[in-house]
């Protein structure tokens, strides 16, 4: 292994694929051909999940199903496919399993598809102290809280909701970047219906999007944001993430406005660039207001993005063999059909 792969970085896809192989990832199923992304690996939901009574945090010496036994409900089958009802909280057991090396620790952070929707999901560990972090050499299975907080959605044995980013030490930041939102002329945005139906998670262009949508044409560049409500917004400058590395779209802190932006934080390398096929590609922006509502105005800074290195160069970069939201602006999830 050379020096550049021993420094601290993200780890890349061919990185991945080694662990794979190396038995440190493993599944109870065989790994799906796209699921290794060119800095994440995508996660899939397994066979059963749990309606609890409260989020929890297993703690250090506790299991994640030795604290199930205290909030369970009751136990859905997912094979079969289940609905997960809007502002309840589930625990669903992954099909991945982990046993990382030394050295090696992880985050999880929900896919874009899944942040676009409003469903609000977090990885948990056994003996976990803290949401999505994965301890360094942490081996054992791995669990996802969800919690769809707009719609109703339907999932299955399968369905990936959150992904996994795999590091070495701990990387430098090497940028932070303030993102802007667009609220030119024309639909800036979309503000989500509170009364639609149900959204299955794997089926992509498969819903109308007026049935879940209301565009919002801002006035004078600005919109108001209404508390409790969820919106879809697009930034004002591209992002472009370097090939030698990746970036985090992070929670917006309260000196910046009374709304959070992003849940669906990882951009893979090559988003963006014109390498990749991406030139002039924009970040979309998932944000809802907290208890007062907030007047935000064109080009206002709404979210950052923290930049950090790769150990190497991946085999394959963001958008090769086809992507949803490379070359994107203001872009629903991919279970909508295109607005128009």
């Amino acid at each position: 292994m050379t020096d550049a792969k021993l420094s601290p970085g993200i780890l890349p896809c061919q990185a991945i694929d080694a662990l794979i192989a190396q038995g440190a990832i493993t599944s109870a199923s065989p790994f799906d051909a796209d699921q290794v992304q060119p800095a994440s690996l995508d996660l899939r939901l397994g066979v059963r999940a749990w309606r609890v009574r409260a989020s929890f945090l297993p703690g250090l010496g506790r299991k994640v199903v030795q604290r199930l036994e205290d909030v369970a409900m009751h136990e859905l089958d997912l094979s079969k496919g289940a609905v997960l009802e809007k502002g309840c909280v589930y625990i669903a057991e992954l099909q991945e399993a982990l046993a990382l090396p030394p050295g090696v620790a992880a985050r999880a952070n929900p896919k874009s598809s899944t942040g676009r929707v409003d469903v609000f999901v977090r990885l948990l560990t056994d003996h976990g102290a803290a949401f999505d972090d994965v301890a360094e050499g942490y081996g054992g299975p791995i669990y996802m809280e969800i919690a769809p907080q707009t719609f109703s959605i339907l999932v299955r044995t399968g369905t990936r909701l959150n992904q996994l980013r795999l590091k070495r030490g701990e990387p430098p930041k090497l940028d932070l970047r303030s993102v802007g939102v667009d609220l030119t002329e024309g639909v800036a945005g979309f503000r989500a219906r509170r009364h639609a139906g149900v959204i299955d998670m794997d089926k992509e262009d498969g819903h109308d999007p007026r049935d879940f949508w209301e565009p919002l044409v801002p006035r004078h560049g600005e919109l108001l944001l209404d508390p409790g409500e969820f919106y879809i917004l697009a930034s004002k400058e591209a992002v472009e993430i370097p090939v030698l590395q990746a970036a985090e779209m992070t929670p917006i802190d309260p000196s910046v406005g009374e709304f959070r932006v992003h849940y669906a934080g990882f951009f893979d390398p090559g988003f963006g660039t014109e390498e990749a096929g991406g030139q002039g590609s924009r970040g979309v922006l998932e944000v809802r207001s907290h208890e007062t509502p907030f007047l935000l105005e064109d080009g206002q800074t709404v979210a950052r993005l923290v930049y950090e290195p790769l150990t190497e160069k991946p085999s394959r970069l963001y958008g090769e063999g086809g992507s949803h939201y490379q070359r994107q602006g203001l872009k629903l999830s991919k279970h909508f059909r295109p607005w128009g």
